[in-house]
């Protein structure tokens, strides 16, 4: 039998696969899939601080993850520079200073994840994260849509894409932040990036390929933990969820193209 502190993590994990699910399909289509990967890193800083002060990780993940993604935005709007390439640069920085500041002992876990129990706050927290984000990308949803086919129409009917792509990059951040807790650092973006990509082999359009997304993302997090459970205890469900995603994604090349 499952503690209720484990019930709390499997069910915050199935629906951050959901929310993962629909921030990477427009994340794929804002051409940033990458970019998920790259910003769970911003968070390493953080979580050093964290562990080397004694405190909560997700604190130091927090902060320096949201702090990282204000700085991403400002570096955008003052170069000009892509998106893409401000992440990179703020990355580069921030995988250094977390390496030397997270304690040797605690890298594997701060890198990789490591399932943990929930209290009823924590799991009502990440509730309430979960349903933002998943908010956020449905009231925002035609807005973005018409940014990523046309940016200068968008412009004319009184969307401010600056604002928007903020709204975008902290729902991202957001994202990454509610995975860190059970995929780490490094595994973090991955429910981003693959159920993304084989959602868009998998649909024809915009609905379809979201609900595809989203339902590969939740399979894939759901046989993680169940393998995990079942046959690899001593396992983190991390790692075995990332490998699942991939092998969903093999899958999906056995469909032909039209």
């Amino acid at each position: 039998m499952h503690s209720p502190g484990e019930i709390y993590g499997i069910v915050l994990a199935l629906l951050f696969a959901v929310a993962a699910g629909l921030v990477g399909s427009f994340a794929l289509m804002k051409r940033m899939l990458l970019a998920s990967d790259v910003i769970s890193h911003v968070a390493l800083p953080g979580i050093g601080m964290a562990l080397l002060f004694g405190f909560n990780p997700l604190l130091g993940g927090a902060a320096t993850l949201f702090l990282g993604t204000l700085l991403i935005w400002q570096l955008q709007k003052k170069t000009g520079l892509a998106t893409d390439a401000m992440i990179g640069v703020v990355f580069a920085g921030s995988l250094a200073i977390g390496a030397a500041l997270t304690p040797q002992e605690d890298l594997v876990e701060a890198f990789f994840g490591r399932f943990q129990e929930l209290s009823l706050f924590a799991f009502l927290l990440g509730i309430v994260a979960v349903l933002l984000i998943i908010f956020v990308i449905y009231r925002f949803k035609e807005q973005l849509l018409l940014s990523l086919f046309s940016p200068e129409l968008a412009a004319a009917t009184s969307v401010r894409l600056n604002r928007l792509n903020l709204y975008f990059l902290l729902t991202f951040s957001l994202t990454v932040l509610v995975g860190l807790r059970f995929m780490g650092a490094l595994l973090a973006g991955a429910l981003v990036i693959i159920p993304a990509t084989t959602g868009r082999r998998l649909a024809s359009n915009v609905s379809h390929f979201l609900f595809a997304s989203c339902l590969v993302s939740v399979a894939a997090t759901g046989l993680g933990f169940l393998i995990t459970a079942v046959a690899l205890p001593r396992f983190s469900p991390g790692p075995i969820v990332v490998i699942i995603s991939a092998l969903l994604f093999a899958l999906s090349l056995l469909k032909k193209t039209a």
